[in-house]
Order: C-alpha cells, then sequence, then structure tokens
C-alpha cells in the first residue's frame, strides 16, 4: 500500500476499531500515567528504552524481520498512533502520515532521519531522540545519553580491534546497500553494492557479477530484511561464501539494541570468512588433484608412445 490507497483502508481500520480504542485509552490513562512513545521501527524504539527506561511506554510498529517500507498496517497500529504521546519515525516509511491521519492523533512527529548500523550513526540517532524526549515530553536523559555514547565508542573500538586481528581490511566483499554503512565501517573493500531485489535491474545484476570476478570477492554480504535470494544466487555464480546481517534489533535471541547487532553481524561474518578460506583451500586442493591427475595421463600417455616405439624399434631390427 503506497501514497493516498493507504487511506480508505486506514479509515476503515479506524472504523472497526473506534469502539476498543475508547476502552484501551481509557484503560491506560487511568492505569497507566506513564507517556507513551510509539515507534516505527525495533531501532528507534531500542533507542527510546536505552534512553528513557521505565519513565515511558514504547510500542512498536513494524516487525524488525521485514524491511519497514513494506509494512502493511494493522487495526492495532491505528490505536497505537491514536494513544501516542510521541511518534519516532526513520522517514522512509510510506505509511506514516496516511495512519496518523486516519488515527485522528494529535502527538507530534518527529523523523529521526539518517543511518544507524555503523557507530558514528548509530551516535547521531541516540542524540536525535534524547532531543525528541526532552522538546516533546519534557524529559531530561542526558545522563543516559552520555552513557549511552561512552558504550558505543567502546563498541567502536571492539570493532577495530576485532577487524585489526581477522584481517578485514581490503578484503573485497559484495554488499547490499542497506549495510554498506556497517561493512565500510569495518575496513572492507566493497567491490559491488546491489540495492532491493525487486529494484536489481538484469544490467545492474552483470555489472555486480562483472566487478566481483574481476576484484575476487570472498563474500557476498547480504541484508535480512531485503530477502537473501538475490545474494546466494551471486556468491553461487562468483564462488563466494554469502552472509545475511541483520538491520534492526530483536530479530535473534539477545539483540535488544544495535550495538548487540553489530557485535552479531560481526561474529557472521568472521564465521563466513572462515567458510570462504575452506572453501579456497578445497579449490586449491581439487586444482592440486587436477594436476597430479593430468601429469599422470601425460606420464602414461608418454609411458605407451615409449612402449609403442620399442616395439616398432625390435621389429624394425628383426628385419
Amino acid at each position: 500500500m503506497r501514497g493516498k490507497s493507504l487511506i480508505p483502508m486506514l479509515f476503515i481500520l479506524f472504523v472497526w476499531g473506534l469502539g476498543s480504542a475508547y476502552v484501551a485509552g481509557f484503560a491506560r490513562s487511568s492505569i497507566d500515567d506513564k507517556p507513551l512513545v510509539v515507534c516505527t521501527t525495533t531501532v528507534l524504539s531500542s533507542v527510546v528504552v536505552d534512553l528513557a527506561g521505565d519513565s515511558i511506554s514504547v510500542d512498536v510498529i513494524s516487525s524488525p524481520a521485514v524491511c519497514p517500507a513494506h509494512y502493511d498496517v494493522k487495526p492495532s497500529d491505528v490505536e497505537a498512533f491514536r494513544d501516542a504521546d510521541l511518534i519516532l519515525a526513520h522517514g522512509f516509511e510510506p505509511w506514516v502520515d496516511d495512519l496518523k491521519e486516519a488515527s485522528g492523533s494529535e502527538a507530534p512527529v518527529v523523523r529521526v532521519r539518517g543511518g544507524w548500523n555503523s557507530p558514528k550513526a548509530l551516535k547521531e540517532i541516540y542524540v536525535k531522540v534524547s532531543t525528541a524526549l526532552r522538546d516533546y515530553l519534557g524529559i531530561n536523559v542526558s545522563d543516559r545519553l552520555n552513557r549511552a555514547l561512552r558504550s558505543i565508542d567502546s563498541l567502536e573500538s571492539w570493532l577495530k580491534k576485532v577487524s585489526e586481528e581477522n584481517h578485514f581490511e581490503g578484503k573485497p566483499v559484495v554488499c547490499m546497500l542497506f549495510q554498506k554503512g556497517f561493512v565500510s565501517s569495518l575496513g572492507f573493500n566493497i567491490v559491488a553494492v546491489y540495492g532491493p531485489p525487486e529494484k536489481v535491474s538484469a544490467k545492474q545484476y552483470e555489472a555486480v557479477i562483472r566487478n566481483a570476478t574481476e576484484h575476487n570477492a570472498v563474500l557476498v554480504i547480504d541484508n535480512i530484511q531485503s530477502g537473501t535470494d538475490l545474494g546466494r544466487k551471486i556468491a553461487s555464480e562468483i564462488g563466494a561464501v554469502e552472509v545475511a546481517l541483520t538491520n534492526f534489533p530483536q530479530t535473534a535471541p539477545n539483540l535488544n539494541n544495535m550495538t548487540q547487532v553489530m557485535m552479531w553481524n560481526v561474529q557472521r561474518i568472521i564465521d563466513a570468512l572462515r567458510n570462504a578460506e575452506l572453501m579456497a583451500e578445497v579449490s586449491s586442493l581439487k586444482r592440486e588433484v587436477e594436476t597430479w591427475r593430468t601429469a599422470e595421463i601425460a606420464t602414461l600417455i608418454v609411458a605407451v608412445l615409449e612402449a609403442i616405439i620399442i616395439v616398432a624399434l625390435r621389429m624394425r631390427m628383426k628385419r
């Protein structure tokens, strides 16, 4: 659903959920006086929880397993927007404005723009969310913000150490667009980038294969939320290892925020590189076997020819 085409459906959802909304709203206001922050993704909700903790209630709209741009709204989303005191979005979700209009929400919508899957970008997200909490809800989270920023700095130092220990620097890889920031921050040489699978043309695909082959790419780094079939196809065609990373918390156990996500992603890359090294060793052994096999066949042919020549010479000498 896109643009104006969302409005009729959202209106139906609005009417459908009207009765339960009053009950839910009354229950929340009478039992829980905490402000409700509605976030479009688990990236934003994890930042809000890290910064505000128990001083707020948090609701998340889209599942971390899918790209938020492709999310289909539900009746409960109308209610969440209606009850919200603050709505946080990234800015690329096409359904936010229509959902707000259909719900009749009076909550401000703050678009926290920019990437988040590198330490530098993540710090900017934390700062922007802290500003929104202060400006729209009057919540001062400066102490928690400082702790979060120090934690991200520690993460960045750890990532650099891991990169050095595992020799990430300069290794040629193919990368899905939505993981480019993270992969670049680790020092990899990104020799080809591909976008969302539904937008990759045949010409673009051929260019990716050509560049990856020319530079001997060892990994194809995919994005789970965008689908992994295309990445697997590229890896199969160029003889590389495909590894799928996540861009959102809560896609696996104990991934509660983006710092944990980055650590999880790095471990997957390390494992993939080990697999790539094993593949390279197997390929090398296969080539050696083929070389020896060819040498054996050549030796056998030479021996047969020598035997034929000797027999021929003996027959000539008898004559």
